[in-house]
């Protein structure tokens, strides 16, 4: 009979036990009940405490709150599972059992691979590649799909989950209000209040596990003056807004108010002291009363070229204005003994470094590296950063293309910043739509991973959809991992993944997603065309997808059930994005000659065809960001300007 004793108390370290009690009873239904209690002093069964406890090395760990170190000594009778933080216990709770052949593929219970066999031993002392691994809330989110997000977060190795903005109301109402899908699903409307109960749910639940809670990003430039960004990116009346508030605002072309009426897009007069005391005093409040938020963001605005052009913000770039910002407020919190982490941006405007201000406090912050225009078709190239940067002009920027580019400002930040630094990524943004294999997407994000570590980014937050696991998990799992460990290549992690997702065959499954991208490439669907998806070249290369897909079929239909339910699941998602595909391919057929009128009638059959099974797939699949992308891709031609929501 197999026990459980905990040897340091904790709330996540209970949650870890009853975890591991859960798993080995699936993975050994005829093997009893297992017993949990806390004992200390115990020295047999399966013992989860700190390293700390057990006496065990924690040197190389700069910040044990931060860097999770997962030791696992067990034979067939228990041992020692431990970290050197709560969080890493649990951690190192899934890594014993990932070692005993248990995956964790998709979240919820459809996406687990749990064999049913008796344990084996296990040693191992890790220390994760990366310190920051993890995402923030994006797409169409319902909430459900959040709960589920966050209990499949340290699951796959990561440690930190993001709630963006005071209140998600943006992103759930996109789900709730069935966006592009209306033909299907009526629209059910939501209120602020409700989200914001959902919010401090999904807070409870990342407390529970211990993952590093980040919390709020954009909304600190109007929400002190008045301004509700519950809104977000709705255009608003601002007339109503009061006299002192909109002095506070952002001066564009002699007028100050909402930037094209978009609360969220806004930013605020940085050298008016009363602008920025407001500001400070805001962030204090917040992080006084909301203790649980291990990190503050404090971005600027969701825009570019839209900072203030009075006579005194000109006599500053918008980076020294920024840090000035950043510690006064790390000032006013050390005034009142809040040790809340802030985090600043490197995004769109503060792409470029400072001339003149530099942190005074750097054990407060970290810096994030947000390349939201750059390329996804390369990574960095291999000759490294050649690129040089141009000067800083207020409002008459352009934003760098690539990798090589904002590494290049990134190393203007480096001279002046010496502390922590992480990536705020955009791969299961809208790009995750335009790859349409997953398989591409995966190879890159293994590469860029690695990168970043090189050039001292030490790990992502991804920006983008809690359901992007379609048409598989691939690229998100080969994510997880190569965070936790970059020495696994791309290919070692789609073996392991699909392997588990579709059996012996999953090669074929393997050559079935990569045929698909290499008929209607992610380039071509990115946009990076003068003429869009206007293109008769792409004629037979899109018939060829057609043909592609009615192959896939039949591989599906061989394949259609199994005795593992993850692996129903993730051939039945395929039946779907087949059916996608197939009509997405006529619409592009149609387009790509052309014929725009019928080109947007096949897609929009595409589009009611594929939303009347969303209900089914929706924990996988994410109807509402989908859609509206491969829309943008099919119909749109390129922008000059980066497209930013």
């Amino acid at each position: 009979m197999l026990f459980i004793n905990k040897i340091t108390s904790s709330s996540v370290i209970d949650y870890a036990a009853e975890e591991l009690k859960k798993y080995l009873r699936m993975m050994m239904p005829e093997g009893g009940d297992i017993k949990i209690a806390y004992a200390p002093e115990a020295k047999d069964g399966f013992r989860l405490g700190l390293m700390q406890n057990f006496g065990l090395d924690t040197s190389d760990a700069e910040e044990p709150e931060l860097d999770d170190i997962l030791y696992i000594d067990c034979d067939t009778d228990g041992g020692i599972i431990a970290g050197d933080n709560p969080r890493s216990v649990l951690l190192a709770v899934y890594e014993y059992l990932r070692h005993n052949g248990c995956r964790w593929l998709m979240p919820g219970v459809d996406g687990e691979f749990i064999p049913m066999k008796d344990i084996e031993p296990v040693k191992l002392r890790h220390k994760p590649s990366c310190r920051y691994r993890g995402q923030c809330n994006e797409g169409a989110e319902f909430q459900p799909d959040m709960l589920d997000a966050i209990e499949f977060t340290p699951k796959v190795g990561m440690n930190v989950f993001m709630m963006e903005f005071r209140i998600p109301t943006a992103y759930y109402k996109t789900y709730y209000e069935h966006s592009y899908n209306e033909e299907n699903r009526p629209p059910e409307p939501i209120s602020d209040m409700q989200v914001l109960q959902w919010k401090r749910q999904c807070e409870a639940e990342i407390a529970k596990r211990g993952l590093q809670f980040h919390d709020i990003g954009h909304g600190w430039t109007v929400d002190p003056f008045g301004v509700d960004t519950a809104r977000c990116w709705e255009v608003i009346d601002d007339s109503d807004l009061a006299a002192e508030d909109r002095e506070c605002l952002a001066m564009i072309d002699g007028k100050r108010g909402l930037f094209r009426g978009q609360p969220l897009n806004t930013n605020f007069c940085m050298s008016n002291p009363a602008a920025r005391k407001k500001f400070v005093d805001y962030v204090a409040d917040y992080a006084e009363k909301h203790s649980n938020s291990d990190y503050l963001h404090l971005w600027l605005a969701d825009a570019y070229n839209n900072h203030c052009e009075c006579e005194a913000c000109q006599r500053r770039t918008a980076s020294d204005w920024y840090i000035q910002l950043m510690n006064e407020t790390d000032g006013e919190l050390t005034a009142r003994g809040l040790d809340t982490r802030l985090v600043f941006i490197v995004y769109l405007d503060t792409t470029w470094a400072p001339t003149e201000e530099v942190i005074k406090n750097p054990k407060r912050f970290t810096l994030l590296l947000a390349p939201i225009t750059r390329s996804y078709s390369m990574t960095l190239p291999a000759h490294g950063i050649k690129k040089t940067t141009v000067p800083y002009e207020r409002n008459r920027l352009t934003m760098p293309a690539d990798l090589e580019e904002y590494f290049a400002y990134f190393l203007d930040w480096k001279k002046i910043w010496g502390g922590a630094n992480m990536s705020y990524e955009y791969h299961f943004w809208r790009h995750q739509a335009y790859d349409l294999g997953g398989v591409k997407l995966a190879k890159r994000i293994n590469e860029d991973v690695k990168v970043y570590k090189q050039y001292d980014v030490n790990g992502i937050i991804e920006d983008g959809s809690q359901r992007s696991f379609f048409p598989t998990g691939l690229a998100f799992y080969t994510y997880a991992r190569t965070l936790y460990d970059n020495s696994l290549s791309a290919e070692e992690i789609a073996e392991e993944y699909l392997s588990c997702a579709f059996g012996e065959d999953w090669r074929s499954f393997f050559d079935y997603l990569e045929s698909l991208e290499k008929a209607v490439p992610f380039e071509y669907l990115n946009g990076s065309r003068k003429e869009g998806a206007y293109d008769p070249n792409m004629l037979d290369s899109i018939k060829r997808m057609k043909a592609t897909v009615a192959e896939g079929r039949e591989l599906i239909k061989a394949h259609y059930n199994s005795e593992y339910r993850v692996r129903t699941v993730s051939v039945r998602l395929l039946e779907l994005h087949a059916l996608m595909c197939d009509m997405l391919a006529d619409a592009l057929a149609e387009k790509c000659v052309g014929n725009d009128g019928a080109a947007m009638e096949l897609f929009n059959k595409m589009r009611i065809a594929v939303g009347a099974h969303e209900a089914e797939f929706e924990r996988y699949y994410d109807h509402g960001l989908w859609m509206p992308f491969l829309k943008r891709a099919v119909f749109s031609k390129p922008s000059p300007a980066p497209i930013l929501i």
